[in-house]
């Protein structure tokens, strides 16, 4: 009677355990489901409370660096993180590869960690929706360049958290703290880069600019859209979005991928003398 070899009953098992791990269907970019800290799931979000979570975070002196920005009109202005663009001698968004145009001019927030871009180079703007009327448990979807390279996360939002910035610059402000239930394949380690970046709803609406993230807590801040709303009136900016496209849990990588290439959402480029 033919023997089959214990080395090739040993992998034949561990090769259905491998297929376990990492076959899964089309969507396997999908998040996990709603985080168990999370309560209140379909309530609305809360105004600001002086309960409210608060974040540290160290800003250092400006240095070179990568961030992320998106286009909120076709008059050539983007909307980024303060922090992203704060002290740059020179900002430039990669359009091409290897092709950046120049930034004609940078104005920052005095109150949030948010920033406009302005340059003479149209292309394809967001929606964005900056009520107040979010649900806790909604789902976030966060695009941009985190290290530098294309990537997107999904997650759930939490709460009202207060960001507190020591440092180069020392203030405080009421963020919006969602909580990372999935990425991307590749994308691992931290999301720096990603500052700046949209945090899209799943009607595909911007509800937020990335600011800061907690690796630790699975944490992503991003800014609140009373936020923006003050600071885009204050700037005077004309909002203008082309027709919004779904984002889902099984699609939001493919989303991604689409605001990228039609240049919705950019690479950031500092440069500081001397550097």
């Amino acid at each position: 009677m033919f023997k089959i070899p214990d080395w090739l009953v040993y992998g034949l098992a561990l090769g259905v355990i491998l297929w376990g791990v990492f076959s899964g269907p089309p969507g396997d970019d999908a998040p996990s489901s709603l985080p168990e800290a999370v309560r209140g799931e379909g309530s609305m979000l809360p105004p600001p409370s002086a309960l409210d979570d608060r974040v540290l975070v160290n800003v250092s002196k400006p240095q070179d660096g990568i961030g992320t920005a998106f286009a909120v009109n076709r008059q050539g202005q983007w909307l980024t993180a303060r922090h992203v663009v704060e002290g740059c001698d020179d900002v430039g968004l990669l359009v091409a590869p290897n092709q950046y145009i120049k930034a004609e001019d940078v104005r920052i927030s005095n109150n949030s960690d948010l920033a406009i871009i302005l340059t003479g180079w149209n292309t394809n703007p967001v929606a964005l929706e900056l009520g107040d009327d979010l649900e806790i448990g909604t789902y976030g979807f966060q695009v941009g360049y985190p290290q530098g390279r294309p990537g997107e996360t999904a997650s759930r939002l939490l709460s009202r958290s207060v960001l507190v910035t020591n440092g180069a610059r020392q203030g405080q402000e009421t963020v919006l703290a969602w909580a990372e239930t999935g990425r991307t394949k590749g994308l691992l380690g931290t999301l720096g880069g990603m500052s700046g970046g949209p945090v899209y709803d799943a009607s595909g609406h911007v509800r937020g600019v990335v600011v800061a993230e907690s690796p630790r807590r699975g944490r992503i801040y991003s800014s609140s859209p009373e936020a923006m709303a003050t600071f885009l009136d204050a700037q005077q900016i004309e909002l203008m979005g082309e027709d919004p496209r779904r984002f889902t849990p099984g699609s939001y990588g493919r989303e991604a991928d689409l605001a990228r290439r039609k240049l919705q959402v950019v690479k950031v480029a500092c440069r500081v003398g001397g550097n």
